[in-house]
């Protein structure tokens, strides 16, 4: 451990700790019947890898996020993957000659990050559910059934659907209820309008009771 906790560690210290907080934020608004990582993806205008006018992220951000995971999950990928890097430098440093100072080894670190978030997130987005934003392939969920796990919707701050597609993939969608409507969270809707990564959703009929939709 005293190889690790030494000087020229605390900015890789503080973005540990930083990841941290990311995660309990996410985890109250999640409580509060909000996402924090739905904020932060609207706040910047982001909708998904298919989005390449994404306000301050641009092509950065296309180039970087290529698995298409949220903002706050890149975020803490990134911060990790800097953590990891400045510790393993700093290790290896002390070994041949004494740490860096930090304005060296951050830099590094931040350099060897980089690709290996890019790297990360790919992977990632493979196996955790897709939140479909994309405004070419949003057409093919109208029509569909869900279930609200991320509510209240009404038409002011997005929520969340999550619905199964024809494949039995699953997707969160971001979504508001239609005009005239106000839908709990665990309500069955369907999906009936749709556009820049925004979903409209209705209350679902009763012939709509027993649609097989994953809850958890």
């Amino acid at each position: 451990m005293e190889s690790i906790v030494q000087p020229g560690t605390e900015l890789f210290w503080e973005a540990l700790l930083v990841v941290a907080g990311l995660g309990f934020i996410e985890l109250v608004s999640v409580l509060l019947g909000v996402s924090a990582s739905g904020l932060l993806d609207d706040g910047f205008g982001y909708h998904g890898p298919g989005d390449h006018d994404a306000g301050l992220l641009g092509g950065w951000m296309s180039w970087l996020n290529a698995g298409g995971v949220p903002i706050l999950v890149l975020a803490v990928l990134l911060l990790s993957a800097f953590a990891v890097f400045g510790f393993s430098v700093q290790m290896l440093a002390a070994r041949v000659a004494g740490p860096l100072p930090m304005f060296a080894a951050g830099p590094l670190a931040l350099m060897l990050a980089v690709p290996a978030t890019r790297w990360l997130s790919r992977g990632l987005a493979r196996i955790m559910p897709r939140d479909e934003t994309s405004a070419v392939s949003q057409a093919g969920f109208i029509g569909l059934a869900g279930v609200v796990t991320i509510g209240p919707l009404d038409q002011g701050q997005p929520g969340v659907v999550r619905v199964k597609d024809q494949h039995d993939n699953i997707h969160n969608l971001r979504a508001q209820a239609a005009p005239g409507h106000l839908i709990e969270t665990g309500a069955l809707v369907i999906i009936v309008d749709g556009a820049d990564g925004l979903f409209q959703a209705i209350p679902a009929p009763e012939e709509f009771s027993r649609v097989d939709i994953k809850r958890g």
